[in-house]
């Protein structure tokens, strides 16, 4: 990790480093966009015939009556898993699922003037598709936080696609019974769920996490099937004053090790305690070859010359996980994907077990959005009936309003109303 200082003769270059940190975006995927776009077209022109010759090719699908995962050898998993296990994914279930029901939006309705109800119908999607990594870390994680949401808001059809699901994966979702679970990963996966093919039916929406060609795949469909967001290498932030080098550092190799373009980042004022941190990073990657070179080549200390200035710099930066000293730090966080308070929240107790969701905005994107939640399950409906006596009030200026915009058609269809209403008739339609 490199060390720099806001003040002093290297503020200048800091400075550079601060400003490269916040204009940093999603991972550059100019590199695979025209093999992901290739990919894409094949999928959507020919169907099953291009997503079994990728699968074959990419994924190492021996055979397409094992694209589809039968509940069977979901079940098999489950039983193969040990009662520890069995009950690590029980808990987990339950804490996320808890946490979403409590996220979930109400239908609901109001009188602002009389004869005048408005309101908003909390509707689910219809079908959407969870994708699981299981490259260089097998995650049934992302199942339980891509799935559960999805049940909660009452998502009727939840598709889970992974190219070579572990025996937990397989496990989790048959603890959440899944019935759709397809052996198919990559933007050949992405493809089917977003224009279908002759055994994947498409869905609405495509949430989790995955490689470059993954989120490269997203982009491309993204006009025509939803999804949550283009995530990027995962990224870590420590803001703290009076955390230990030893907890600060373990959080930083942790996330780390995720992959050797992750992000991590520690402000602090005190150079003393950056200094062990950095140590301390060194000693706990000497075994971990990807939390190595991801601190090498994008681990930042930065030592700020006031509490303020460490505050300013952590919300410009915006990252995915946010760690800070104590809850009264929260009041002044702005931007963050998800926050960990004081030092015994461990940043992987987020990735499993806390409840809230795991799939989170990286790149900057947590200035304008937080992480996955069951409000990307479901759609808001607004709802408006007038009786004759709200339609007298309001109508007159929305009648001024439509002229004032030169759409004479809807100043018409309002008065029509208008001159009924006055004739004491009711009209249908």
């Amino acid at each position: 990790m490199k060390l720099i200082q806001t003040t002093g003769r290297g503020a200048r270059k800091a400075g550079d480093t601060i400003a490269a940190l916040e204009r940093r975006g999603g991972t550059s995927l100019d590199g695979v966009l025209p093999a992901v776009r290739r990919i894409v077209a094949d999928v959507r022109r020919d169907g099953d015939h291009a997503l079994l010759r990728y699968a074959k090719k990419l994924d190492g699908l021996v055979d397409a009556d094992e694209l589809r995962i039968g509940q069977d050898e979901m079940a098999a998993a489950w039983e193969a898993c040990d009662a520890e296990m069995r009950a690590a994914l029980t808990t987990a279930a339950g804490q996320i699922r808890g946490f979403a029901e409590r996220q979930m939006p109400q239908s609901w309705k109001n009188t602002s003037i009389a004869g005048l109800t408005t309101g908003q119908l909390v509707r689910p999607l219809e079908a959407v598709g969870c994708y699981v990594p299981s490259g260089r870390h097998p995650l049934p994680s992302t199942l339980l936080m891509t799935a559960i949401p999805a049940q909660v808001a009452g998502v009727t059809r939840i598709v889970a696609v992974s190219a070579k699901p572990a025996r937990e994966t397989l496990a989790a979702a048959h603890l959440l019974g899944i019935t759709e679970f397809y052996r198919v990963g990559g933007a050949h996966a992405i493809a089917s769920l977003a224009y279908g093919t002759e055994s994947i039916a498409r869905v609405d929406k495509i949430v989790g996490p995955g490689n470059l060609y993954v989120t490269a795949a997203k982009r491309e469909v993204a006009f025509d099937c939803a999804i949550d967001m283009l995530a990027g290498p995962t990224e870590i932030l420590v803001t703290s004053e009076h955390g230990t080098a030893v907890e600060i550092a373990s959080d930083l190799v942790a996330q780390a090790e995720h992959d050797p373009e992750a992000l991590a980042v520690f402000i602090t004022t005190r150079k003393a305690l950056a200094k062990d941190v950095i140590a301390e990073t060194k000693v706990r990657t000497r075994t971990n070859t990807v939390a190595r070179e991801a601190l090498k080549r994008n681990g930042v200390v930065i030592v700020a010359a006031s509490l303020e200035e460490a505050r300013g710099l952590t919300n410009r930066i915006a990252p995915e996980h946010l760690t800070v000293d104590s809850v009264e730090d929260l009041a002044w966080v702005r931007n963050a994907g998800s926050v960990f308070v004081g030092r015994w929240s461990a940043q992987p107790m987020g990735d499993y077990i806390s409840g809230p969701n795991h799939t989170l905005p990286t790149g900057g994107q947590a200035r304008v959005r937080g992480g996955l939640s069951v409000n990307d399950f479901v759609k808001l409906i607004t709802v408006q009936e007038y009786d004759g006596d709200a339609i007298r009030e309001l109508g007159p200026k929305a009648v001024l309003l439509a002229e004032a915009e030169g759409l004479t058609a809807h100043a018409e269809a309002v008065r029509v109303r208008l001159k009924n209403v006055s004739r004491g008739r009711k009209t249908n339609g």
